[in-house]
């Protein structure tokens, strides 16, 4: 719960603070001091009499009734000076720095669970316990520094961990990011990141709140929650990075499927935040740097011009924007390049990047960028990158960088690297409200991680061919939980929509020699029984006879645990892979990919969160690296795209109303010139 005397309380309590600025509770008054807090501002320390300038009262039940408590004192006090706030003086939100609760033992777990309730019984709100608390424009109740600048259009983030949420500001402090807000979960014994999200969204103000939000997560508790507010805001207008930490997984596990050794915790991040629209990184540079590109003007397309007087770094973002699929558009042969070199220094370059040289001037600097605004009419963003030589002061160019910015239409992403030889100019452009990118590659993965990450997705059911009361028939009808029988699998993907080979299992070589002199041959056998068939000699392609049959049918029928032998038609075509595991809290994520041996050797898979809309099966598709194996790769033809998310989008269909399957594996759907047609597949329920 997070009410208006979190947010802008009219007078605040340190319980906790002293003279001592070393200390939370003492350093937490100084900034309130020194932010100038507009309200009432008390303290309980029972050592002093005064503390920094202020009363000090020597217990809680002596205060005024006040809207905020900041709690600085030791654990087992923490109980009964929150339940004299919270019941006698009618404190309505509390930030509590203190730790030693659930992240350190069970008692203190049982501690913190009894000091919430005192705030929920209350109607109170609660940030922490164990966080360095609550900054915004308002109050800056932390305990830590640095303070950054508060700019109403800054950024607003939401952080699990105090220490991450302050080395964060440090990083994006150097670059020039300025903050709305800052809050410090801790444990999150009341209000988590999705709660914090969930107030941003409902109570979203397009005029006056920040657009830009920054989130560092520990623990996602609830994904639905942070799937609906994360696209709501971003649908709004907002944009949001996010580093999701402590998604590895220590020690091996054994796996029954090409879907069980892949899926993991990590890949449903992977599928949420993409679903979302929210940009996943993966270190606080990389969440620094993105929120400094969300600052600047949108880019509308791919092809950037770099301006720049340093060669060697005009290469390497060259060579960082290409890689990640942005386009530097050549400027060879271009009449307008040739115009535009005559106002430079001989030796300039105009081909992209632009460069107008060590001694290039402000002046230079101003014509390339206005030839990049103006006269390159097919690009869509600038790149400067402008240090200092040691030759002369910068500070006209910085200022010509300044205004461009502030004018031009397309954005500009200023990479000023000087800053030991340059410090006063790159202050001086900082102060004026920008960000700076000291490295070059910096900006070109944060672009290219802006320009790569979705919208928000469609989260709906597509339903056309799917019949539900159907599959709901055949889960219900199936007597135990494992891997389920072959024909329960064919009647699954018949009433889901998903085309599936035609096939017979059975353990008598007459229905086997009858069933392939149906369908002709050649065909393929496969041993029913062993959940790895390959491993065990268990799969037999291209059968051309009833001799040959007959043969593998004996051999196969008689490996260790074998039951029945399958039999298909062989069928030739390109190898896909779609899949499904169930992750707790997640749900069930979907994967796509090359198919056969290939999966797991390239680990080549994109996920997604069922359910799966056309749209957000397409994108998955597209994201893959072997995407352009499935265009047609030298000569080769591909596949149909859009009958394959078809197949996706059935599949999740199936497992949002089949909600007992665990696992699923499709490995090989086979893209043939008929169309992409299941081959192989297995599924694991639990009943």
């Amino acid at each position: 719960m997070i009410n208006k005397e979190l947010i802008h309380p009219k007078s605040i309590v340190v319980v906790g603070g002293s003279n001592n600025t070393s200390k939370p509770g003492g350093n937490c008054v100084r900034n309130l001091i020194n932010s100038k807090f507009a309200g009432e501002l008390y303290v309980v320390n029972p050592k002093e009499t005064e503390v920094q300038g202020l009363k000090s009262y020597s217990h809680v039940s002596e205060v005024p009734p006040t809207d905020l408590a900041v709690i600085a004192i030791p654990a087992p006090a923490c109980l009964e000076a929150i339940t004299v706030l919270a019941q006698e003086k009618q404190v309505k939100a509390f930030v509590m720095f203190s730790a030693g609760f659930k992240e350190e033992s069970k008692e203190g777990a049982e501690l913190e669970a009894a000091i919430t309730k005192v705030v929920n019984d209350t109607g109170a709100s609660l940030i922490g316990p164990n966080c360095i608390g609550l900054l915004n424009r308002y109050h800056h109740s932390i305990f830590t520094l640095p303070i950054p600048k508060i700019d109403p259009m800054g950024v607003d983030m939401v952080s699990s961990s105090g220490s991450m949420a302050l080395y964060i500001i440090e990083s994006s402090v150097r670059m020039g990011l300025r903050f709305n807000s800052m809050w410090s979960i801790g444990n999150a014994a009341q209000i988590t990141v999705e709660d914090v999200l969930e107030y941003m969204d409902l109570n979203f103000d397009p005029e006056t709140d920040s657009k830009i939000k920054l989130l560092y997560i520990e623990s996602i508790k609830d994904p639905d929650k942070l799937l609906e507010h994360t696209s709501s805001l971003i649908r709004k207008g907002c944009r949001i990075a996010a580093v999701k930490s402590g998604t590895s997984e220590s020690g091996s596990r054994a796996a029954a499927s090409h879907t069980g050794a892949m899926a993991n915790p990590d890949l449903a991040v992977d599928a949420l935040f993409r679903k979302a629209g929210v940009i996943r990184c993966y270190s606080r540079e990389e969440l620094a740097a993105v929120g400094s590109v969300f600052t600047l003007k949108e880019l509308k397309g791919r092809n950037i011009a770099i301006v720049t007087h340093a060669g060697g770094a005009a290469i390497m973002l060259t060579d960082a924007l290409s890689k990640g699929g942005m386009e530097i558009p050549s400027f060879i042969g271009n009449p307008v390049a040739d115009e535009l070199k005559k106002h430079l220094l001989p030796g300039s370059s105009v081909s992209n990047p632009i460069d107008v040289l060590g001694t290039g001037t402000g002046k230079h600097l101003e014509v390339a960028i206005d030839y990049c605004e103006s006269k390159f009419d097919h690009i869509d963003g600038i790149a400067v990158i402008f240090g200092s030589p040691g030759l002369n002061k910068i500070f006209e160019a910085y200022e010509v960088l300044d205004h461009k910015m502030r004018t031009c239409s397309k954005p500009i992403y200023p990479v000023l690297p000087s800053v030991s030889t340059a410090w006063d100019e790159t202050d001086f452009f900082i102060e004026k409200g920008h960000v700076n990118f000291s490295d070059e590659v910096v900006l070109a993965n944060a672009l290219v991680m802006t320009m790569k990450t979705p919208r928000p997705l469609a989260n709906s059911l597509e339903l056309k061919g799917v019949d539900i009361p159907l599959i709901r028939r055949i889960i219900d009808h199936i007597p135990d939980s494992g891997y389920i029988a072959p024909k329960y699998v064919q009647m699954l993907f018949k009433a889901a929509g998903i085309p599936m080979v035609e096939e017979l299992v059975s353990s008598k070589w007459k229905e086997v020699k009858s069933f392939a002199a149906q369908t002709g041959f050649p065909v393929v056998a496969k041993v029913v029984g062993p959940v790895h068939k390959s491993d065990v000699g268990g799969v037999v392609l291209n059968i051309r006879s009833e001799k040959h049959l007959q043969m593998e049918f004996e051999r196969l029928i008689n490996i260790p645990e074998a039951t029945a032998v399958m039999v298909q038609p062989m069928l030739k075509g390109m190898e896909l892979f779609a899949g499904a595991k169930y992750e707790e809290k997640f749900g069930h994520i979907v994967l796509c990919g090359l198919g056969g041996i290939f999966v797991e050797i390239f680990k080549d898979v994109a996920s997604g969160l069922a359910p799966l809309a056309t749209e957000e099966a397409l994108t998955m598709i597209r994201s893959l690296r072997g995407y352009k194996v499935f265009q047609g790769a030298r000569g080769q033809k591909g596949i149909d795209e859009y009958q394959f998310a078809k197949i996706i989008v059935h599949l999740s269909a199936l497992l949002r109303f089949a909600t007992e399957i665990k696992e699923l594996d499709i490995n090989p759907l086979l893209a043939t010139e008929k169309g992409i047609i299941a081959v192989d597949a297995r599924i694991r329920i639990e009943k």
